[in-house]
């Protein structure tokens, strides 16, 4: 809703009359309740300074000391190569000492792993296609020679083949 500009006297008059309304209204708040409110924080006030001392947090004792680097879980060694557990390839040993390594904020430990994780193919992670998104395109190999496209838009303009005489005016 647009702001009106060009007020008549009637909606000045109006205006007006509310603002003084809640003028009022603020006036006979502080005039009812003004003393309590400054009494109440007086008494605030004052404990507090009986009290001596701001208030403060008990003392923390000191951190029991951190252990060494949590090692990663013996992988179980598998009877036959070719028993499939779950839907994922199993991780490579190397790849999965990354998470131990570091912090994520500094680029390595978990954000290292996720990283080289998510820079393989899904054929690599996965024994068979999960959805069906991974169908499209699955073993494929990589792309062949791709098409590249300058611009969307027409070298010649939109009209390029329009004969100039065909002007609508």
């Amino acid at each position: 809703m647009a702001r009106q500009l060009n007020m008549d006297t009637l909606q000045q008059d109006f205006w007006k009359e509310e603002y003084l309304k809640e003028l009022m209204l603020r006036f006979r708040w502080h005039q009812r309740y003004g003393a309590s409110v400054k009494a109440r924080q007086e008494q605030l006030r004052q404990r507090r300074q009986a009290a001596g001392q701001p208030l403060k947090l008990p003392a923390l004792q000191s951190p029991a000391p951190v252990p060494q680097a949590e090692q990663p879980p013996e992988e179980p060694a598998r009877a036959a190569v070719g028993i499939q557990e779950g839907e994922m390839m199993p991780v490579a040993p190397e790849v999965r000492q990354l998470l131990y390594q570091g912090i994520s904020q500094d680029g390595e430990g978990r954000r290292r792993y996720l990283t080289l994780r998510t820079a393989r193919a899904p054929e690599e992670k996965y024994y068979t296609p999960v959805t069906t998104n991974f169908v499209y395109g699955w073993q494929m190999g990589e792309p062949g020679r791709r098409c590249c496209i300058e611009s969307f838009f027409r070298k010649n303009g939109a009209f390029s083949l329009l004969d100039p005489r065909d002007v609508a005016m």
